[in-house]
Protein backbone atom coordinates (compact mmCIF):
# COMPACT_ATOMS: atom_id res chain seq x y z
CA UNK A 1 0.00 0.00 0.00
CA UNK A 2 2.86 2.40 0.75
CA UNK A 3 4.23 1.91 -2.78
CA UNK A 4 0.81 2.80 -4.24
CA UNK A 5 0.62 5.90 -2.08
CA UNK A 6 4.07 7.04 -3.25
CA UNK A 7 2.81 7.03 -6.83
CA UNK A 8 0.86 10.17 -7.73
CA UNK A 9 -1.52 8.31 -10.04
CA UNK A 10 -2.01 5.57 -7.47
CA UNK A 11 -2.65 8.11 -4.71
CA UNK A 12 -5.29 9.94 -6.75
CA UNK A 13 -6.88 6.64 -7.73
CA UNK A 14 -7.07 5.46 -4.13
CA UNK A 15 -8.68 8.74 -3.03
CA UNK A 16 -11.33 8.66 -5.79
CA UNK A 17 -12.20 4.97 -5.31
CA UNK A 18 -12.25 5.31 -1.51
CA UNK A 19 -14.56 8.33 -1.82
CA UNK A 20 -16.92 6.36 -4.07
CA UNK A 21 -16.96 3.49 -1.57
CA UNK A 22 -17.70 5.87 1.33
CA UNK A 23 -20.52 7.50 -0.66
CA UNK A 24 -22.03 4.08 -1.42
CA UNK A 25 -21.83 3.07 2.25
CA UNK A 26 -23.39 6.35 3.36
CA UNK A 27 -26.31 5.77 0.98
CA UNK A 28 -27.10 2.57 2.88
CA UNK A 29 -27.72 4.57 6.04
CA UNK A 30 -28.76 8.04 4.90
CA UNK A 31 -30.03 10.04 1.96
CA UNK A 32 -31.46 13.56 2.33
CA UNK A 33 -34.57 12.58 0.36
CA UNK A 34 -36.17 9.44 -1.00
CA UNK A 35 -34.50 9.06 -4.43
CA UNK A 36 -37.60 7.33 -5.83
CA UNK A 37 -40.21 9.75 -4.49
CA UNK A 38 -41.95 11.83 -7.17
CA UNK A 39 -42.88 15.35 -6.03
CA UNK A 40 -44.54 17.24 -8.93
CA UNK A 41 -44.44 20.54 -7.04
CA UNK A 42 -40.62 20.31 -6.81
CA UNK A 43 -39.92 19.92 -10.54
CA UNK A 44 -36.58 21.37 -11.72
CA UNK A 45 -35.70 23.11 -8.49
CA UNK A 46 -32.25 24.78 -8.61
CA UNK A 47 -29.35 23.98 -6.33
CA UNK A 48 -30.21 24.93 -2.76
CA UNK A 49 -29.51 23.87 0.86
CA UNK A 50 -32.57 21.61 0.66
CA UNK A 51 -31.55 20.06 -2.68
CA UNK A 52 -27.77 20.13 -3.10
CA UNK A 53 -27.89 19.12 -6.78
CA UNK A 54 -31.40 20.38 -7.48
CA UNK A 55 -34.26 18.16 -8.69
CA UNK A 56 -35.24 16.52 -11.97
CA UNK A 57 -38.42 16.75 -14.05
CA UNK A 58 -40.29 14.46 -11.65
CA UNK A 59 -39.26 16.41 -8.57
CA UNK A 60 -36.85 13.72 -7.37
CA UNK A 61 -33.74 14.88 -5.52
CA UNK A 62 -30.66 14.52 -7.74
CA UNK A 63 -28.17 14.33 -4.88
CA UNK A 64 -30.00 11.38 -3.33
CA UNK A 65 -30.09 9.65 -6.71
CA UNK A 66 -26.36 10.14 -7.18
CA UNK A 67 -25.70 8.66 -3.73
CA UNK A 68 -27.79 5.55 -4.41
CA UNK A 69 -26.38 5.35 -7.93
CA UNK A 70 -22.89 4.97 -6.45
CA UNK A 71 -24.12 1.97 -4.49
CA UNK A 72 -25.68 0.45 -7.62
CA UNK A 73 -22.55 1.01 -9.68
CA UNK A 74 -20.15 -0.41 -7.09
CA UNK A 75 -22.41 -3.44 -6.57
CA UNK A 76 -22.19 -4.20 -10.29
CA UNK A 77 -18.43 -3.52 -10.28
CA UNK A 78 -17.77 -5.92 -7.39
CA UNK A 79 -19.95 -8.68 -8.86
CA UNK A 80 -18.41 -8.23 -12.32
CA UNK A 81 -14.84 -8.31 -10.99
CA UNK A 82 -15.52 -11.48 -8.97
CA UNK A 83 -17.10 -13.23 -11.97
CA UNK A 84 -14.28 -12.09 -14.27
CA UNK A 85 -11.64 -13.30 -11.79
CA UNK A 86 -13.21 -16.75 -11.45
CA UNK A 87 -13.68 -17.20 -15.20
CA UNK A 88 -10.32 -15.70 -16.15
CA UNK A 89 -8.26 -17.67 -13.64
CA UNK A 90 -10.08 -20.95 -14.25
CA UNK A 91 -9.92 -20.83 -18.05
CA UNK A 92 -6.43 -19.31 -18.20
CA UNK A 93 -4.74 -21.72 -15.80
CA UNK A 94 -6.61 -24.72 -17.22
CA UNK A 95 -5.58 -23.91 -20.79
CA UNK A 96 -1.93 -23.65 -19.67
CA UNK A 97 -1.87 -26.85 -17.60
CA UNK A 98 -4.11 -29.11 -19.68
CA UNK A 99 -2.72 -31.48 -22.33
CA UNK A 100 -1.77 -29.69 -25.50
CA UNK A 101 -4.82 -30.52 -27.61
CA UNK A 102 -7.21 -29.60 -24.82
CA UNK A 103 -5.30 -26.42 -24.01
CA UNK A 104 -5.26 -25.28 -27.63
CA UNK A 105 -8.97 -26.00 -27.96
CA UNK A 106 -9.61 -23.89 -24.86
CA UNK A 107 -7.55 -21.04 -26.31
CA UNK A 108 -9.58 -21.18 -29.53
CA UNK A 109 -12.76 -21.09 -27.45
CA UNK A 110 -11.44 -18.05 -25.56
CA UNK A 111 -10.69 -16.30 -28.87
CA UNK A 112 -14.25 -16.96 -30.06
CA UNK A 113 -15.76 -15.68 -26.81
CA UNK A 114 -13.61 -12.54 -26.91
CA UNK A 115 -15.25 -11.69 -30.24
CA UNK A 116 -18.67 -11.62 -28.52
CA UNK A 117 -19.32 -8.03 -27.31
CA UNK A 118 -20.48 -7.67 -23.72
CA UNK A 119 -23.40 -5.51 -24.86
CA UNK A 120 -24.71 -8.22 -27.21
CA UNK A 121 -24.29 -10.81 -24.47
CA UNK A 122 -26.20 -8.55 -22.08
CA UNK A 123 -29.08 -8.24 -24.55
CA UNK A 124 -29.24 -12.03 -24.91
CA UNK A 125 -29.16 -12.57 -21.15
CA UNK A 126 -31.81 -9.90 -20.54
CA UNK A 127 -34.08 -11.60 -23.09
CA UNK A 128 -33.51 -14.97 -21.40
CA UNK A 129 -33.33 -14.02 -17.72
CA UNK A 130 -34.97 -10.59 -17.52
CA UNK A 131 -33.43 -7.24 -16.73
CA UNK A 132 -31.60 -7.12 -13.40
CA UNK A 133 -28.32 -5.98 -11.90
CA UNK A 134 -27.29 -9.63 -11.68
CA UNK A 135 -27.81 -10.09 -15.42
CA UNK A 136 -25.77 -6.98 -16.18
CA UNK A 137 -23.01 -8.11 -13.80
CA UNK A 138 -22.94 -11.57 -15.37
CA UNK A 139 -22.66 -10.14 -18.89
CA UNK A 140 -19.89 -7.71 -17.95
CA UNK A 141 -18.02 -10.27 -15.83
CA UNK A 142 -18.15 -12.98 -18.47
CA UNK A 143 -17.08 -10.64 -21.27
CA UNK A 144 -14.15 -9.32 -19.23
CA UNK A 145 -13.30 -12.76 -17.83
CA UNK A 146 -12.51 -14.33 -21.19
CA UNK A 147 -10.18 -11.42 -21.98
CA UNK A 148 -8.50 -11.91 -18.60
CA UNK A 149 -8.15 -15.63 -19.38
CA UNK A 150 -5.91 -14.76 -22.32
CA UNK A 151 -3.58 -12.78 -20.03
CA UNK A 152 -3.62 -15.46 -17.32
CA UNK A 153 -2.79 -18.19 -19.83
CA UNK A 154 0.24 -16.28 -21.08
CA UNK A 155 1.51 -15.45 -17.58
CA UNK A 156 0.95 -19.01 -16.36
CA UNK A 157 2.89 -20.39 -19.31
CA UNK A 158 5.82 -18.11 -18.41
CA UNK A 159 5.75 -19.27 -14.79
CA UNK A 160 5.70 -22.94 -15.83
CA UNK A 161 9.09 -22.52 -17.52
CA UNK A 162 10.83 -21.50 -14.27
CA UNK A 163 13.21 -23.73 -12.39
CA UNK A 164 11.21 -23.72 -9.17
CA UNK A 165 8.24 -25.27 -11.03
CA UNK A 166 10.49 -28.04 -12.33
CA UNK A 167 11.80 -28.58 -8.80
CA UNK A 168 8.23 -28.70 -7.44
CA UNK A 169 7.24 -31.32 -10.01
CA UNK A 170 10.30 -33.43 -9.28
CA UNK A 171 9.56 -33.31 -5.55
CA UNK A 172 6.10 -34.72 -6.19
CA UNK A 173 4.08 -31.55 -5.64
CA UNK A 174 0.44 -31.95 -6.69
CA UNK A 175 -1.12 -29.78 -9.36
CA UNK A 176 -3.33 -28.01 -6.83
CA UNK A 177 -0.35 -27.28 -4.58
CA UNK A 178 1.69 -26.00 -7.52
CA UNK A 179 -1.12 -23.68 -8.54
CA UNK A 180 -1.64 -22.41 -5.00
CA UNK A 181 2.01 -22.06 -3.91
CA UNK A 182 3.74 -21.07 -7.15
CA UNK A 183 1.44 -20.02 -9.99
CA UNK A 184 -1.10 -17.79 -8.21
CA UNK A 185 1.48 -15.78 -6.19
CA UNK A 186 3.50 -15.08 -9.34
CA UNK A 187 0.63 -14.13 -11.63
CA UNK A 188 -1.22 -12.32 -8.83
CA UNK A 189 0.21 -8.83 -9.50
CA UNK A 190 -0.74 -8.95 -13.18
CA UNK A 191 -4.22 -10.29 -12.35
CA UNK A 192 -4.86 -7.58 -9.75
CA UNK A 193 -3.90 -4.84 -12.19
CA UNK A 194 -6.13 -6.36 -14.87
CA UNK A 195 -9.03 -6.57 -12.42
CA UNK A 196 -8.69 -2.86 -11.63
CA UNK A 197 -8.97 -2.15 -15.36
CA UNK A 198 -12.01 -4.44 -15.54
CA UNK A 199 -13.54 -2.45 -12.69
CA UNK A 200 -13.16 0.76 -14.71
CA UNK A 201 -14.72 -0.95 -17.71
CA UNK A 202 -17.59 -2.20 -15.53
CA UNK A 203 -18.43 1.36 -14.44
CA UNK A 204 -18.79 2.49 -18.05
CA UNK A 205 -20.58 -0.70 -19.12
CA UNK A 206 -23.10 -0.48 -16.28
CA UNK A 207 -23.83 3.14 -17.13
CA UNK A 208 -24.25 2.26 -20.82
CA UNK A 209 -26.51 -0.73 -20.14
CA UNK A 210 -28.59 1.28 -17.67
CA UNK A 211 -28.85 4.06 -20.23
CA UNK A 212 -30.25 1.51 -22.69
CA UNK A 213 -32.82 0.41 -20.13
CA UNK A 214 -31.39 -3.03 -19.29
CA UNK A 215 -31.54 -2.48 -15.52
CA UNK A 216 -34.66 -2.29 -13.33
CA UNK A 217 -36.48 1.05 -13.58
CA UNK A 218 -36.94 1.15 -9.80
CA UNK A 219 -33.18 0.99 -9.17
CA UNK A 220 -31.53 4.44 -9.32
CA UNK A 221 -28.33 4.42 -11.34
CA UNK A 222 -26.16 6.98 -13.07
CA UNK A 223 -26.99 5.59 -16.51
CA UNK A 224 -30.72 5.82 -15.82
CA UNK A 225 -30.27 9.40 -14.65
CA UNK A 226 -28.42 10.29 -17.85
CA UNK A 227 -31.18 8.70 -19.92
CA UNK A 228 -33.92 10.61 -18.14
CA UNK A 229 -32.11 13.96 -18.04
CA UNK A 230 -30.91 14.05 -21.64
CA UNK A 231 -34.39 14.95 -22.88
CA UNK A 232 -34.19 18.28 -21.05
CA UNK A 233 -30.49 18.95 -21.51
CA UNK A 234 -31.07 22.07 -23.61
CA UNK A 235 -33.41 23.56 -21.00
CA UNK A 236 -31.78 22.35 -17.78
CA UNK A 237 -28.17 21.51 -18.74
CA UNK A 238 -26.87 21.66 -15.17
CA UNK A 239 -28.84 18.59 -14.04
CA UNK A 240 -27.09 16.11 -16.33
CA UNK A 241 -23.64 17.27 -15.19
CA UNK A 242 -23.74 15.49 -11.82
CA UNK A 243 -24.29 11.86 -12.92
CA UNK A 244 -21.94 12.44 -15.86
CA UNK A 245 -19.15 13.67 -13.59
CA UNK A 246 -19.75 10.72 -11.25
CA UNK A 247 -19.28 8.20 -14.09
CA UNK A 248 -16.15 9.95 -15.37
CA UNK A 249 -14.53 10.32 -11.95
CA UNK A 250 -15.09 6.73 -10.80
CA UNK A 251 -13.88 5.35 -14.13
CA UNK A 252 -10.81 7.58 -13.93
CA UNK A 253 -10.25 6.51 -10.32
CA UNK A 254 -10.13 2.81 -11.15
CA UNK A 255 -7.85 3.45 -14.14
CA UNK A 256 -5.43 5.51 -12.03
CA UNK A 257 -5.56 2.88 -9.30
CA UNK A 258 -4.62 0.28 -11.89
CA UNK A 259 -1.61 2.36 -12.95
CA UNK A 260 -0.57 2.77 -9.31
CA UNK A 261 -0.93 -0.97 -8.66
CA UNK A 262 1.17 -1.76 -11.72
CA UNK A 263 3.97 0.52 -10.53
CA UNK A 264 3.76 -0.86 -6.98
CA UNK A 265 3.68 -4.54 -7.91
CA UNK A 266 6.18 -4.59 -10.76
CA UNK A 267 9.71 -4.61 -9.23
CA UNK A 268 11.29 -3.49 -12.51
CA UNK A 269 9.10 -0.37 -12.60
CA UNK A 270 9.74 0.34 -8.93
CA UNK A 271 13.49 0.19 -9.46
CA UNK A 272 13.21 2.35 -12.56
CA UNK A 273 11.24 5.05 -10.75
CA UNK A 274 13.05 4.61 -7.45
CA UNK A 275 9.75 4.22 -5.61
CA UNK A 276 10.86 1.10 -3.77
CA UNK A 277 14.34 2.23 -2.86
CA UNK A 278 14.92 3.11 0.79
CA UNK A 279 15.87 6.67 1.65
CA UNK A 280 19.48 7.43 0.75
CA UNK A 281 19.84 4.59 -1.76
CA UNK A 282 19.85 4.84 -5.51
CA UNK A 283 17.03 3.15 -7.41
CA UNK A 284 19.40 0.48 -8.74
CA UNK A 285 20.12 -0.68 -5.20
CA UNK A 286 16.63 -2.08 -4.75
CA UNK A 287 16.78 -5.81 -4.03
CA UNK A 288 15.45 -8.03 -6.88
CA UNK A 289 12.69 -10.53 -6.14
CA UNK A 290 11.42 -13.72 -7.67
CA UNK A 291 8.81 -11.74 -9.63
CA UNK A 292 11.58 -10.11 -11.66
CA UNK A 293 11.96 -13.31 -13.65
CA UNK A 294 8.24 -13.44 -14.35
CA UNK A 295 7.93 -9.92 -15.74
CA UNK A 296 11.16 -9.72 -17.72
Amino acid sequence: MKHIWRSRTGRIGVIIVATAVVVALVSLLWTPHDPRKVVPSDRWLPISPAHWFGTDGAGKDLFSQVLVGARTTLSVVIASVVIAAVIGLAMGIFSALAPRWIGESTVYLIDVLIALPALVLALVLVAALGGSLWTVSLAIGFGAGVVLARVVKSETHNVLTRDYIVAANVSGSSTVRTIWRHILPNIGPIVIVQLSIIAAFAVLAEAALSYLGLTPVATPSWGRMLQGLQQSVTVHPWAIVFPGIAVVLVTLGFNLLGDGLREAMDPTLRRRTGAAAPTGLAPTEARPTELDAVHV
